[in-house]
This record gives C-alpha cells, structure tokens and sequence, in this order.
C-alpha cells in the first residue's frame, strides 16, 4: 500500500475531545474519527488492525472446537421480556437502543445476545449427544451509554466478540470455561498485551462465576484489588478483605449526645474525638423494581468504610428476586421523590442523624405528607410501595458491639449502643467497598494493592437461568427433559486495540505489536527529487512485498522530516529509510519499539526482516481437526 493513496491525514496537536493518550494518538495518526458522540469511524489504518485482532482471536476460538455464527443486530422485545431483561435495558440501566417497528412490535440493537443464542438453542438442540457446543460471533453490538468517553473504550457502538456455550452438566460448562480462560489468555499475549485476570461481578449478565481480563494501563476505568504475592486478584466491585481493626468505644452506659449540624462522620470526629471506626452510618435508600416495586432500604455501616453499590444492588436482589429484575438503587431524597412522583415529602425524616432502628412508620408519615404529581394533583399511593425497610447491615458494624449512631432525631445521637437495644438486627452483608491496603482473606500478612485496568475481556459461568426462563432443554441420558448449562465470553475487539495503544505508545506515538501492526514495514524515501532513491525504494518495496511481508510504502512529496515524524506515529514497528546512502545502495532500519537504527545494504534487508519478523511473531494456537 501506498501512503499517497492512504487518504491519510494526521494532525499534529492532540484534539480537544480527547483526554485520554491512546485515543489522542488514534485520532492525530489518522487511525479514527469521531462521527457522533459515542459513535467513531474505523479508517483504513485501524481497520486492518482490527482485522488482525479479529483473526487471532478465530484462530484461537477455532482451535477450541468453536463454531463461528452472526447473529441479528434487531432483538424482539419478547426474548428479553422473557429472560426478565427487557425492562432493566430500557427503562432501568437503559443502555439499550429499542424502539417500534411499523407493526407496532418492540425491537432492541442488541448490547448482547445471550436471549437470540437460547433461543435458537431451545430450536436446535435435542438431546446430550449433540452437546457440547460453542457457538461464537465476531459483530458490532450498540449501548446506549449516558457519557460516551474516551473514544473507542466507552463508545455507543463498537465491535464484540461474544461466544456462547451449551452443556449437559455443570462440570462440562467448567471444562470449556477453563478452555476459553486460556484461549483468553493466548489472545491477548499473541495481540502483545500485558493482562490479569480477575475475579469480577456478574452484573446484569447474571450467572454464578465471572472473571475480567484487565490490561493494566492508568487510564483505566477500573480499580484492580490485588495482593503482592499474585493468589488474589479481582476487580473492587467484587474484592472482598479484612477491614482495619475498630478501636473500641469507652464503656459508658448508653446515652444521648447533642450533636447540632453535625450530620457527617467528618464533622462527628472534628466535633467530639471519636474514631470513624467507633460510628455506625445508616444510609436511607430506595430501590425499585420491573414490576414497579418500589422499596425503602436502610443500610448501616462502619464510619471509616465506603459502600459499593454493585454490592448492594447484589445483595437486595438475593432478597427480591421475584420483581422481574432491579432497575434503580437510589438516595431516598426530595430529589428522587420527584423523579419516580413518589407520594412521599420525607420532610420528617431526621437525614444526618439516623439510627438502624429508624421505625416503619417513618414511610406512613411521609406517605401522609404525600407530594404533588407532574400535573399538579395529589399524587395517590402507589400500590406496590412497601411500607417497611428493607434492613441491611455490613458485617463491619454488625461486628461493633457498641457504638455511635444517629438518634432517629434531629441533631442528637446514641453514644455506645449496641444492636441488643436496637431490636432485630439487620441482615448481614457484605457492602463495603474493599480498599488498597486492606489485608488479605487468603493471607492476612499480605495487603491489597491497587493498579487502573481496562477490561478486555469477561467469561462467565451462567448456569441455568437464560435456558430455564427460554424453556431450551434437551434429553439427558435417562430420558428426561432438563434446562441447559450455559456460559458465555467476550472480548471487545475495538476496545482491545485502543488498550494496546494505551499500553504501547512513547512520546513519538504509537508503538504497536508487531502480530497486530496495520503493516510491519514502512519503506521511508527521503527525497522523491532524487531518482536514485525512488528507483531502490521502490525496488525495496516490490521486493518486501513478494517476500509477503505487509509494507507500506511513504512516497509522498514531503520533507523526510514530515514522514519520518508520521512514520513514529502511526507505530509501524519496522522503518526502512532510503536516503543519501542509495547511490550505493545502503539504507538504514529502524525498529520503532528499540530506536535501534542499523545501516545496511539494501539486499541484505529482506532475509534480514524475515528473521526479525518470524523471532517476534507468537505461535499460531492451530484449530483441531
């Protein structure tokens, strides 16, 4: 390929929409452009990079017995009603693309496609002999994302590799689970990638074990928990560890304390030397459900110790599993009471001053109050609002066996309570967010340590639950009908190039691998005035080419400088520059990753590069017969 016929245009300073160094780089070296907010355009550079991508990761889903499919971008609205997703991709996270057809039909661009696969599993498959199988696809899939960011690692639309396996028992679903963990890790070594993998949160796919392949990278959208001695390593939505031990409260008998103003943990040590250890806060939240469910959820934890929300959302979803999926955790606040048009004025309620035994009858009171609907009427009750507390509790402050809490009235609190005055206890568990530094539950002498990840891949185990709610069963071998084993993986092949840049770039610009470099060899010719040089480039070029290797060739009428600076940029890994030394057929190569310059003759370079490129090029996994 010639540059001149590249549609190449690179810019020289970075541009104002990008904040990260990997998308300023794709952008200034002409790999993409922004079309819309969220939504890029893959040019000819990125999309022979993507190809590359896309090739090793069939070579090595291939070489698992993996059956290569496409399926539908348009999803009826029925599947995901019927897998209980519909309501959270639309009206609850809301990342999903849907919309009417001219039947008057609901339709949604797929984000994922576990219910299409089920559902044409529940068609196609019969009995335990046809199992296993592996179905993948290599497609672009569409998330409504409300902050697109950082070009292609949160984008609206972008390009997926999702696979899709069936079973006849749990133990075969972890065979291939342990299969596609180390195709996984295969993929991205051959790509040039520095990962690790860790255990993460199911989230929405669902499913009983997941675990994310971060590249390590400090744009990273994600916060890896990890110990030093590499047994232990998840994403912070998942990480679990030992808290810092509390300091003990004095033993003075319970008591009230007047705390005016003083609604924080902050201003409660400022205010009179207790320890945030020493403090129980309690968190007033709603949570709200697809069948409109709606219900008040009181947490308490320990002072010194954050929520995690993914945690939380887990945990109230064990409780309520029986209202068609959860949509939204939110403060229980006047702001939220407006948003839902809930018929509450939480005007009495003591906020900053709460106790985890804030009485039930704290949500009549406010439904007493009630509040104006958007049209200006008495809003009427809703008929699915519970009229108590769902109450958890961490086992951080469950652990306290006295402690500060909020009084259940304005600017005063409880000074050593304990949970045997306090009626019922919550129900235990674990939310709180784990923290670097934090000890380690396989090993208390060993503490977490935090490094930014973006996530490049993520398998899960998903058991039963798509092919029990699709009805795809098969015969087991004694004849009887039973759901399906499933599990599911994916790689975001867009997002894994721009990680790779992220990963691999200096001050020049990028610095691709060579496996997955738009083209190994850029032949450089200083001057197009100087036959000489145009005459061996080109020679230099056609002979690259026979050879097979992927060249590309700068034959533009710029200053050597310009091409050299767009050569370091765009990241080709080999740089072959013809210049004075022509006239006696020398030249010089560069290796982009090293700087390391050599001078040569010219007809030694092709067995030269040949070596070079076969010493840096992985093996290829080969499929099975």
């Amino acid at each position: 390929m010639r540059v001149s016929r590249l549609m190449l245009v690179t810019l020289r300073d970075d541009p104002a929409e990008a904040e990260i160094v990997s998308h300023k780089l794709l952008l200034r070296a002409g790999y993409t452009r922004r079309i819309s907010s969220g939504i890029y355009a893959y040019l000819p550079l990125l999309w022979r990079v993507l190809q590359k991508i896309s090739e090793i990761v069939r070579q090595e889903m291939n070489g698992t017995d993996a059956l290569e499919v496409l399926l539908p971008q348009l999803q009826p609205a029925d599947l995901w009603e019927r897998s209980g997703r519909w309501a959270g991709y639309t009206a609850g996270e809301g990342i999903m693309f849907h919309l009417t057809d001219r039947q008057g039909r609901q339709q949604g661009l797929g984000p994922t496609h576990e219910e299409v696969i089920t559902a044409l599993a529940a068609d196609l498959i019969r009995s335990y002999r046809q199992l296993p199988v592996n179905l993948y696809q290599i497609q672009t899939k569409f998330r409504d994302e409300i902050r697109p960011r950082f070009g292609l690692m949160r984008g609206r639309e972008f390009i997926m590799k999702d696979a899709y396996s069936f079973h006849a028992d749990e133990a075969s679903l972890r065979e291939t689970y342990a299969a596609m963990d180390g195709a996984y890790r295969r993929i991205f070594s051959r790509c040039g990638l520095r990962t690790v993998a860790v255990e993460a949160d199911s989230g929405a796919i669902g499913g009983s074990a997941s675990q994310e392949f971060m590249v390590t990278a400090e744009a990273g959208e994600d916060l890896v928990l990890a110990s030093s001695d590499g047994r232990y390593a998840a994403n912070q939505e998942r990480a679990v560890s030992f808290a810092p031990e509390a300091v003990p409260l004095g033993p003075d008998p319970c008591h009230s304390l007047a705390t005016p103003g003083q609604t924080s943990i902050e201003a409660l040590v400022a205010a009179h030397g207790f320890d945030p250890t020493q403090i129980v806060k309690v968190l007033l939240l709603a949570a709200r459900f697809a069948d409109s469910l709606v219900q008040p959820v009181l947490v308490s934890l320990r002072g010194d110790q954050q929520l995690n929300e993914v945690k939380l959302a887990n945990a109230i979803t064990a409780v309520l599993a029986d209202h068609g999926g959860l949509l939204e955790v939110a403060p229980l606040d006047g702001a939220l009471v407006q948003r839902w048009n809930l018929p509450q004025a939480f005007d009495a309620i003591p906020f900053g001053y709460l106790g985890p035994d804030l009485a039930d009858g704290n949500i009549d009171k406010g439904i007493a109050a009630g509040v104006r609907s958007k049209s200006g009427s008495k809003a009427e009750v809703p008929s699915r609002l519970e009229r108590h507390f769902l109450r958890l509790a961490d086992p951080t402050a469950l652990e306290l066996p006295r402690f500060v809490c909020g009084a259940n009235q304005v600017d005063s609190h409880r000074v050593g309570a304990s949970w045997a005055d306090l009626g019922p206890l919550p129900q235990k568990a674990d939310l709180r967010a784990a923290q670097p530094g934090d000890r380690c539950l396989h090993d208390p002498t060993q503490h977490l340590e935090a490094t930014r990840g973006i996530e490049v891949g993520h398998i899960f185990q998903l058991g039963r639950k798509y092919s029990t709610a699709l009805e795809a069963t098969f015969t087991n071998e004694a004849g009887q009908e039973e759901p399906l084993w499933m599990g599911c993986y994916g790689i975001g092949v867009s997002r894994l190039a721009q990680a790779a840049v992220e990963q691999n770039h200096d001050a020049n610009g990028i610095c691709w691998p060579l496996a997955i470099a738009p083209f190994a060899v850029i032949v450089v010719i200083a001057s197009l005035n100087e036959p000489v040089q145009v005459a061996l480039g080109e020679r230099i070029y056609g002979a690259l080419q026979a050879a097979g290797v992927e060249v590309l060739l700068d034959d533009r009428d710029e200053r050597a400088g310009v091409k050299f600076k767009d050569a370091d940029l765009i990241g080709i890994p080999f740089r072959v520059v013809v210049g004075r030394g022509a006239a006696n057929g020398q030249i010089e190569l560069v290796s982009r990753l090293e700087g390391e310059k050599q001078d040569l003759a010219a007809d030694d370079l092709v067995p030269l590069l040949m070596q070079r490129i076969a010493a840096e090029s992985p093996v290829t996994t080969p499929a099975h017969p």
